[in-house]
């Protein structure tokens, strides 16, 4: 199962990222480089950046949807930084953009994320979310788990 050519949306707090969360977007990063997976985020520090700085490190490319209009308020570990000017509703093309979606931790706007990609049937894995039903995504372990969860969502899905 590969990820190559799959454009995948790593999620996740910015201002409110543990050290956890972002030890865990980096690797996730690294490892969907690793995979030739197109890494989309949404532009800016926490959880984005780290898995930008692992999508580099990997030789990976990263694109970061920002919800601004000025690219230069975007984390510079981005292969590419595309301001939408669409503020908070960027989240919603971030997802609607992606083969898939890992959420690293939570925050409001990555529960917003979660929801728009369960609503909409995008696959989705989470690692160390809030305390959610269910039935929102499969829950992993750790980077290496989720992303090999995602291969396997976007496998079936195909």
């Amino acid at each position: 199962m590969s990820l190559s050519g799959r454009y995948v949306a790593v999620v996740g707090p910015a201002d409110a990222a543990r050290p956890e969360d972002l030890d865990h977007a980096e690797s996730v990063g690294r490892l969907l480089a690793e995979q030739g997976a197109v890494l989309l985020t949404g532009g800016h520090h926490g959880v984005m950046a780290a898995a930008a700085r692992g999508a580099r490190a990997a030789g990976g490319t990263s694109i970061g949807l920002m919800p601004g209009l000025d690219r230069a308020e975007g984390a510079p570990e981005h292969t590419y930084l595309l301001p939408t000017g669409l503020g908070e509703l960027r989240n919603g093309l971030l997802v609607r953009a992606a083969d898939a979606v890992v959420a690293v931790g939570c925050s409001w706007g990555t529960l917003s994320e979660i929801a728009l990609a369960r609503r909409t049937g995008v696959p989705l894995v989470l690692l160390d979310p809030w305390d959610l039903p269910d039935d929102v995504g499969v829950v992993a372990g750790d980077a290496i788990s989720a992303v090999e969860i995602l291969a396997a969502l976007t496998t079936q899905r195909s």
